[in-house]
């Protein structure tokens, strides 16, 4: 459930408690008052998006020599997204990069949107999100296109094509949030259950992309890695 959907059934339904397992930065976005005490109705396990910008740049910059120019494209409608953009693009220029952000809202503004990134960009950094993940073997077919190595939140992009991920493990995300649900069920009150952080991280690289991309990845990142995709 992303923020927009948290915050529908957050009014629809004010006092059913609700479990959230994949949301972003909650404070920022207002949907708990703090993690330690969410003060409502919902509570559960935040993706931490918007930290982890800074460590997925980290990853892309060891995997593509010469980074200089980095594209990020995301869903404007998202607050989650919005906020991961900006977070990346100012670790980005601290880093020396040129960084540009793509904003766009339907599947019909991807076409259009890559033929603006064709040759200007050697990277393309993309925060999750539901309308990301609709569209993620076109977004990641026409990156190709482009020559473009992807940065992703999640493994199920880059299974979908995509050149790399880094991000909390989903699995383990469900496991927190059901331990949550057994705690309300006997009696804890949202409210007052601490929204968790992820415990567990996955790198997944797809080999396969690497190659078409032309790009080597090396023996220390392989290790790395949580799952290579071949």
């Amino acid at each position: 459930m992303g923020p927009n959907a948290l915050w529908a059934a957050k009014q629809a339904a004010n006092s059913i408690p609700i479990v959230f397992a994949l949301p972003g930065d909650l404070v920022a976005t207002g949907l708990v008052a703090s993690l330690a005490r969410p003060g409502s109705n919902i509570t559960g396990v935040s993706s931490q998006g918007t930290d982890l910008a800074t460590k997925r740049l980290q990853i892309l910059r060891e995997t593509v020599p010469g980074l200089r120019r980095l594209a990020i494209m995301g869903n404007a409608d998202n607050p989650a997204s919005v906020l991961d953009m900006a977070k990346v693009h100012a670790a980005a220029r601290t880093h020396g990069l040129d960084a540009a952000i793509f904003e766009i809202r339907t599947a019909e503004d991807l076409v259009p949107t890559f033929e603006a990134l064709k040759g200007r960009m050697d990277a393309l950094y993309i925060p999750p999100d539901a309308l990301i993940n609709t569209q993620r073997i076109c977004i990641n077919t026409l990156a190709l296109g482009a020559r473009l190595p992807t940065m992703h939140g999640a493994r199920e992009y880059v299974e979908g094509g995509g050149f790399m991920s880094y991000g909390p493990s989903f699995s383990d995300q469900f496991r927190l949030a059901a331990d949550y649900v057994g705690k309300i069920l006997r009696g804890a009150k949202p409210a007052e259950l601490p929204v968790q952080q992820p415990t567990k991280f996955d790198l997944v690289i797809n080999l396969t992309t690497a190659k078409a991309l032309g790009l080597k990845i090396s023996e220390a990142l392989l290790l790395r890695a949580d799952e290579v995709i071949e």
